[in-house]
C-alpha cells in the first residue's frame, strides 16, 4: 500500500507539469483533491523550490528545480538517442517542434520534444505526456503500422476503457478503414475534431532494422499557417519520412555498437 500523501503530491506535480500555469480550481478539477489539501501540497512544493506561485500569471507553475528529479535517471530508449539529433535539426530548419513518441500500454507517450528549441510551438511542454493512441497523429502513426496481434491487444485494452477517446476501439470497421488509409499514405494526422483545433500534428512511423515499428516521429504546427492540411502534409511528410529512415540507420549502428564482442 502506498503512502497517500506522497501519491497526492506526485499527482499534483504531474498535473502542474502539463500546463504552463495552473490555478487551484484547475487542479481541483483535474485531480479531484479537496482545495485545502491542494493548498497544503502546493505550499510544501513551493517551500522546497519545485513550484512558484506567480500572482502576475494568476497561478502556480513548476520551476527549473523539477528537472533535478530526473538527474539520476540514465536509461533512455535507444530510438530516442538515435532520433534526438535529427529532431533538433528538423526544428532548426523548419522551426516547428518535433516529437518522438513510444507506445505505452493504452497510450502513446512523448519521450522527446524540441519544444524548447522552437519559437513557434503551439504547446508549452509535452515530454512524458500520455496521449490517446487512436485520436492523435503520433498514436495513429504507431498503431497503423504495428503487427496485427499488437493492434488487437491494444484494442482489447481500449475496449474496456470509459475514455470517450477510446471509442474508436469499439468500431472495428471504421478503425480498419482509418488504418488502411494511414498505411497507404504513410503518415497520420490528428483528427480535425480533436482539441486543440488550432494546431495539428503530422506523424510517421519509426522502425528498427527489422522493419518493426518502435516509435513515431511527429511535427506539430498551427493550422492557420497553411491554407489546407494537404499543403502542410505535402511539405513535411517527405521531410519526416527521410528523417525516420535515417534514424533507423543510426539506430542499427548504435545497436551494433552496444552489442558485446565475441
Amino acid at each position: 500500500m502506498g503512502i497517500r500523501s506522497i501519491e497526492r503530491a506526485l499527482e499534483v506535480l504531474q498535473e502542474l507539469n502539463r500546463q504552463p500555469v495552473s490555478t487551484i480550481a484547475m487542479l481541483h478539477a483535474s485531480t479531484g483533491l479537496p482545495k485545502p489539501t491542494l493548498v497544503r501540497i502546493l505550499k510544501t512544493l513551493e517551500e522546497k523550490g519545485y513550484v512558484d506561485n506567480d500572482p502576475r500569471l494568476g497561478g502556480y507553475q513548476v520551476t527549473a528545480q523539477v528537472s533535478s528529479l530526473s538527474g539520476g535517471y540514465h536509461k533512455e530508449p535507444m530510438v530516442v538517442e538515435a532520433g534526438r539529433p535529427w529532431a533538433v535539426a528538423l526544428t532548426r530548419k523548419h522551426q516547428w517542434p518535433i516529437s518522438i513518441a513510444l507506445y505505452d500500454n493504452d497510450a502513446i507517450a512523448v519521450r522527446f520534444s524540441t519544444i524548447p528549441d522552437s519559437a513557434i510551438s503551439p504547446f508549452h511542454r509535452t515530454v512524458n505526456m500520455r496521449l490517446p493512441i487512436l485520436t492523435r497523429g503520433l498514436g495513429l502513426a504507431y498503431f497503423a503500422f504495428a503487427p496485427k496481434e499488437e493492434q488487437d491487444f491494444i484494442v482489447s485494452i481500449l475496449q474496456k476503457s470509459n475514455d470517450p477517446q477510446a471509442g474508436l476501439a469499439r468500431n472495428p470497421k471504421r478503425l480498419e478503414k482509418i488504418v488502411e488509409e494511414i498505411k497507404a499514405q504513410g503518415f497520420a494526422t490528428r483528427p480535425a475534431d480533436m482539441e486543440p483545433r488550432n494546431s495539428n500534428t503530422i506523424a510517421v512511423p519509426m522502425f528498427n532494422g527489422e522493419n518493426r515499428v518502435i516509435a513515431s516521429l511527429g511535427l506539430t504546427y498551427f493550422r492557420s499557417a497553411f491554407a489546407h492540411t494537404r499543403e502542410a502534409t505535402e511539405r513535411y511528410v517527405p521531410v519526416l519520412s527521410r528523417a525516420s529512415n535515417e534514424i533507423t540507420v543510426d539506430l542499427v549502428r548504435l545497436s551494433k555498437a552496444t552489442q558485446p564482442g565475441p
